[in-house]
């Protein structure tokens, strides 16, 4: 099971540790974003600090309707105690979870201020 907390911000935050190239790691923290479809975001600082190789330029629409262009890297995140290795979209913002990374696991949620977040395998 992975554990995380409920920000005074209502944001649910949960860490990941992150390897790159030449098995250079940080844990971050990430916000669990359920309307974003991907694996995960990390703004150019910790993609470099990281070491994440470069696989593609990507798009995606916004919930404003603007559209951005952004570049894709791989990573290798530890999810659940084990490795997985994950698309990770270089944005401008603070690190954000998608739901594909979510996928196959049960989210939960307790919304106030330092509520519990559970994130727990369905399989």
């Amino acid at each position: 099971m992975i554990a995380g907390i409920v920000t005074a911000y209502r944001e649910a935050v949960i860490s990941v540790t992150v390897r790159g190239h030449e098995e250079q790691a940080q844990e971050v923290e990430a916000v669990i974003d359920t309307g974003f479809d991907g694996w995960l975001t990390l703004p150019a600082s910790l993609v470099a600090h990281v070491r994440l190789p470069w696989r593609r330029r990507s798009r995606a629409m916004l919930a404003d309707g603007s559209e951005v262009l952004f570049d894709v890297y791989e990573a290798t995140v530890i999810w659940d105690g084990r490795p997985r290795r994950i698309a990770v979209d270089c944005v401008d913002s603070d690190p954000l979870i998608g739901m594909s990374l979510l996928d196959g696991y049960e989210l939960t949620v307790q919304v106030i201020d330092g509520g519990r977040v559970g994130i727990k395998a369905l399989r």
